[in-house]
């Protein structure tokens, strides 16, 4: 009887303890993604607010330009329709579709700049364009993070065991902000 109730105690014990490490495997990768996943919320709301400065200043630049360089109506054009689509992009991946697209806008905005020595020497238009300079580097920054959340995020649900969990509360992987082709080439200054 005696040896019957140890092996009763040592079988539920082994069972004790592996439902314990099963149980301690799905809530500590569980938990380990919801972190994830706040902290990736966290550093796109970063970014937004790097984006939303740059969307609140191109009406100022715009206008200073405009004042001085009017036949170059197509640039002001692409420049509104971009800050228009960024306006009203409603989800991560179409706000980078959109951002990417503004920024290529501002390039060639600012390739018309330098057509226009006056206008290099207004200030207005240079404190406008110290500030949008600021914000592209701090935008800059702001993507470097949140591309860090995701990969860290990425990688952790498709590592195993975790993408077993991950598979089992539906994370899914987030996009990342990368630039645009076009921003692989340099824009060339012509007068």
């Amino acid at each position: 009887m005696e040896s019957g109730k140890r092996n009763l105690i040592i079988v539920l014990v082994v069972i004790l303890v592996i439902a314990l490490a099963i149980y301690s495997l799905f809530a500590g990768n569980y938990n380990k993604f919801v972190k994830m996943d706040v902290a990736i919320k966290a550093a796109w709301s970063q970014v937004e607010n790097q984006l939303q400065r740059r969307y609140d200043l191109i009406p100022n630049l715009v206008e200073t330009v405009k004042g001085f360089a009017k036949q170059e109506k197509s640039v002001f054009v692409e420049v509104t329709n971009a800050r228009a689509k960024v306006g009203g992009a409603g989800n991560i991946p179409d706000k980078i579709a959109a951002n990417n697209q503004l920024s290529g806008a501002l390039s060639r905005l600012l390739l018309v700049v330098e057509r226009y020595p006056d206008l290099k020497s207004n200030q207005n238009f240079m404190r406008l364009q110290d500030e949008l300079a600021g914000t592209e580097n701090r935008i800059a920054v702001e993507r470097m993070r949140y591309n860090e959340a995701v990969k860290a995020y990425n990688e952790a649900i498709r590592s195993f065991p975790a993408n077993i969990i991950a598979g089992m509360f539906n994370f899914k992987e987030n996009p990342y902000f990368e630039a645009p082709k076009e921003a692989k080439t340099a824009p060339q200054v012509k007068f």
